[in-house]
C-alpha cells in the first residue's frame, strides 16, 4: 500500500506503477444494479436470453462506464492518501475501451502515476489506470484520471510541530 501525505510524497511515485488491485467479478447484478442507476438498459447490458443468442460468447457484456466506474474501489486497494479534507475526481484527459467485460468475468485494476502538481492549493494527481480482464491480452479500459487532494494542512505553509 502506497500512502501519499504530500505533493513531495506524490511526485515521487511520477513514472512508478503504484500497485495491481485483487480480482472483482462483474456479476448481472452488478451490472444490472448499474443500469437501474444510469437508465442504460441496452440489451446487450440486461438481456440474458438475447444475449445467449446474438453475442458472441452468449453472456452479457458491462458497461463500459461500469468498467470506467470501478476505478476508485479498485485503485483504492492500494493506494491511500492520508491527512485529507476532501478528495474529488476532476476528470478524465482520455479514456478508451479496447474489450468487452461478459458477465461473471474477474477485472483487475493497475495504475501509473503520471504528475503530481500543486494546484489550487491541493494536490493534483493524473494517472494512468488499465482496467484489465482476466485471461485477456488486451485490457478492458484505459483511463487517465485526474484527481484533486486537499491535505488537512495547507500546502502553502510548512507543517507547525506542536508537541
Amino acid at each position: 500500500m502506497h500512502i501519499i501525505r504530500s505533493i513531495d510524497d506524490a511526485k515521487a511515485l511520477e513514472g512508478q506503477e503504484v500497485g495491481v488491485s485483487n480480482w472483482v467479478t462483474v456479476d448481472q447484478e452488478r451490472i444490472d444494479k448499474f443500469a437501474e442507476a444510469t437508465g442504460d438498459f441496452q440489451w446487450i447490458h440486461v438481456d440474458r436470453e438475447r444475449a445467449a443468442a446474438e453475442l458472441p460468447d452468449g453472456k452479457t457484456i458491462a458497461h463500459g462506464y461500469l468498467t470506467l466506474a470501478l476505478i476508485p474501489a479498485l485503485t483504492g486497494q492500494f493506494v491511500e492518501v492520508a491527512n485529507l479534507t476532501r478528495a474529488m475526481n476532476f476528470g478524465c484527459n482520455k479514456i478508451r475501451f479496447y474489450t468487452m467485460v461478459p458477465v461473471g468475468s474477474r477485472v483487475r485494476g493497475r495504475a501509473t502515476v503520471i504528475q503530481a502538481r500543486k494546484r489550487a492549493g491541493a494536490l493534483h494527481l493524473l494517472s494512468e489506470v488499465r482496467v484489465e480482464v482476466e485471461g485477456e491480452k488486451k485490457p478492458a479500459c484505459v483511463a487517465e484520471t485526474l484527481g484533486m487532494y486537499f491535505f488537512e494542512e495547507s500546502l502553502d505553509e510548512p507543517a507547525v510541530n506542536h508537541g
